[in-house]
């Protein structure tokens, strides 16, 4: 059989040395076939791919130091469809080596955690440097990486890699790196150096959503506060952008303010040589506890940002990089409404002590911004958490009602018809560990009670009055009031332990207590998900025998219209045709997370449609189906190109994943899947869907009723 002259040059370059270097180049696992066409030069190689405006090109040298001559830069050029846009770059990654307090508490495991101050003890900032050893390329139908390995600094080693993706302008450039260091805790910065900048400019948008520019001149490199985390670099011939994965970039911690992701200038650090522009992970974070990300021995840690090369300038390629966040907004979806969970903005308190100053509410409090900022988001219901002080619980009756009406009135003001903020607390006491509460009404209700005190009472102000002090007072209150409450961060922060350990109790089998919430804590980046923490619970809680879900919650201090509010948080989708008005009460919304009837997702990644064998999550499929073929069937809807598709199944005992490759789709898609699944001996089944920045959604489960 006769090859073609393309692949006869594929089969002669398998290992090919380079001249300049001794790295070798292989090609073994390259296939000219997937349309990426490969082209060793002298010092490098070159590959090209299809972009949504053309064919977009990446040339790479390897010429090392020579004397007093430094080594060229790693990227060579990019361009498209012949022309170049930016040439000369050469990428830096710092790492930011930390120690990891393992005994903070008494934990199983001691990397669950984020009561930790990494930030407080001696640190190192270490730069890698890449001498590549071996550069491999390896093709499939829609995706193409290049490999160099010899990626090293005094802690970690590895290999850098570029991912490349038809149908997608950018290069995803990640680290690939591990450590042997016990107990390390660390962060990344990335920078891309150029060393002439002549007639170049940075481009940004602050994080008030204003452009803005900048000469990249000779000045000493800052940090810069941006929104959507990224900043371009812009010529005449074009621009190059950088931007981290949204949402697993920054590490949590219980302010989401704008700590500056991005820096660019002369000599970053004492570390990088010249101008460049970056990325960054805040090191002192809030300057509270500031866990950083965990670094297991061993570990293979991704650390993926995204460069967007394009023809055109800085500001129009930042409108490119924003859509795949959707401007950092919740896209609307037909049937459902959205539900942002576990907020301390303390707004009602605020107004209390505004109001003993002046009985007039400040501009900033008739319209107050962190509203403003939900609207803008998509976001169509907000379930707060105020007053988490640790006096609430200890309020006497007439100071903790009154506070309760504040908030009751502010909230109904402050709500719409298109807009509905919902009361909530914290309240973490007689259950255990933290949890939040959730009534379908305003509900007068305080946290203790005294011998001499009835659990209900008539007051003629405030009409129904409760008083819990126990478990039971509780569960009882909750009942009455048809509420929910769920474990707040379970298995961490205050609520290490927990639900694990009263998952025996009445209160917690009860139909009131919906289960736990998840949130991407705590950040480790050898995970291709986010959020596993909680996705393990969901799973203990299905095998466990009660119908139990879990939310998605937020979980931050003050929300700002500067706030870096999107890459903490994540978004549920409730099944609800509109928004309760305030004055009829929510109940919907909690019929709906009882049922249920929702998923959670960061916002990329959306499941406008799950059903097993035509059941909804939430519902039961009866004992007398035949469950050896059974049809799993979604729609899925995406930005970035999908990386995989899991279902979760559960017998009461063991938990099983089945994953199915989505390595063929491109980005900003929308498809309808099926599987058939033998799901005999299950209880449940539940699937997630993930992406090529780590943006995820899951469902909750579809219940399996047991044939005995």
């Amino acid at each position: 059989m006769a090859l073609s002259l393309r692949r006869l040059v594929a089969c002669v370059l398998l290992m090919l040395p380079l001249a300049a270097t001794g790295a070798e180049l292989d090609t073994r696992a390259y296939d000219p076939d997937n349309g990426f066409n490969l082209t060793p030069t002298t010092n490098g190689l070159a590959i090209t791919w299809d972009a949504p405006s053309g064919q977009s090109h990446i040339e790479f040298q390897v010429i090392p130091r020579q004397g007093n001559n430094a080594a060229a830069p790693l990227i060579r050029e990019i361009g498209q469809d012949g022309r170049s846009t930016i040439t000369d770059i050469n990428p830096h990654y710092l790492f930011f080596v930390g120690q990891r307090d393992l005994d903070i508490r008494d934990l199983d495991d001691g990397w669950m955690i984020f009561f930790d101050r990494v930030h407080r003890r001696p640190y190192a900032v270490e730069k890698a440097v890449l001498t590549p050893e071996n550069i491999s390329v390896t093709t499939s139908r829609s995706r193409a990486t290049v490999q160099f390995d010899g990626l090293e600094s005094p802690s970690f080693s590895g290999s850098l890699v570029f991912t490349l993706y038809h149908g997608s302008p950018f290069i995803h450039m990640e680290a690939r790196v591990s450590t042997e260091r016990p107990a390390t805790a660390f962060l990344y910065h990335v920078g891309l150096a150029r060393a002439d900048v002549q007639g170049h400019e940075l481009h940004w948008i602050d994080s008030t959503g204003e452009l803005q520019r900048s000469s990249a001149g000779r000045d000493t490199a800052r940090v810069y506060t941006t929104r959507f985390r990224s900043m371009a670099l812009s010529s005449a011939t074009g621009s190059l952008a950088i931007s981290p994965f949204p949402h697993q970039y920054l590490y949590p911690l219980d302010f989401a303010d704008n700590y500056g992701y991005n820096w660019a200038g002369v000599d970053y650090l004492d570390m990088v040589d010249g101008f460049a522009w970056g990325v960054r992970q805040p090191p002192m974070g809030d300057r509270r506890f500031v866990p950083w990300v965990n670094a297991r021995p061993g570990s293979q840690q991704q650390l993926g940002v995204l460069l967007f090369p394009s023809a055109l300038p800085g500001h129009a390629n930042l409108d490119v990089v924003k859509s795949y966040t959707r401007s950092d907004s919740f896209k609307p979806l037909p049937g459902f409404k959205t539900l942002s969970s576990h907020y301390h903005h303390e707004h009602a308190m605020e107004v209390i002590n505004r109001q003993q100053q002046s009985p007039d509410l400040p501009p900033d409090l008739v319209n107050p911004g962190f509203v403003q900022v939900f609207k803008a988001m998509g976001v169509d219901m907000v379930h707060m958490a105020e007053f988490h002080s640790g006096r609430t619980p200890r309020l006497e009756t007439a100071e903790r009602l009154a506070q309760l009406q504040v908030m009751h009135d502010e909230f109904e003001r402050l709500s719409s018809d298109d807009f509905l903020l919902i009361p909530g607390e914290e309240p973490n006491v007689h259950l255990g560990g933290h949890w939040l509460s959730l009534f379908p009404r305003p509900v007068n209700w305080v946290l203790n009670r005294d011998r001499s005190q009835p659990f209900v009472q008539e007051s003629a102000q405030y009409g129904t009055v409760y008083h819990v002090g126990s478990p039971a007072d509780v569960a009882r209150l909750l009942e009455l009031e048809n509420g929910l409450a769920w474990t707040a961060h379970p298995r961490v922060k205050g609520s290490t332990g927990f639900p694990d350990r009263y998952r025996d109790e009445a209160f917690f089998t009860g139909d009131h207590f919906l289960g736990g919430a998840w949130k991407a804590m705590p950040a480790d980046y050898s995970r291709d998900t986010l959020g596993w923490r909680v996705l393990d619970l969901e799973n203990d809680m299905a095998n466990w025998g009660n119908r139990k879900y879990s939310l998605g919650e937020v979980d931050v201090f003050r929300v700002t219209t500067d706030s870096e509010l999107y890459g903490a948080m994540n978004i549920n989708y409730l099944k609800l045709e509109t928004i309760p008005r305030f004055q009829d009460g929510w109940q919907p919304v909690l019929d709906a997370l009882r049922g249920g009837r929702f998923f959670v997702t960061t916002g990329e990644v959306l499941i406008p449609e799950f059903v097993v064998a035509g059941y909804d999550s939430g519902d039961t499929i009866p004992s007398t189906t035949d469950l050896r073929r059974l049809p799993i069937e979604m729609q899925l809807e995406w930005t970035y190109p999908l990386s995989r598709l899991s279902i979760v199944t559960g017998d009461g005992d063991r938990v099983y994943r089945t994953h199915f490759d989505l390595s063929a789709t491109r980005e900003f898609g929308a498809m309808p899947i099926r599987i058939d699944a033998d799901l005999s001996g299950m209880q449940w089944v539940r699937m997630e869907a993930w992406d090529i920045a780590r943006n995820g959604a899951f469902t909750q489960p579809v219940w399996i009723e047991s044939a005995d």
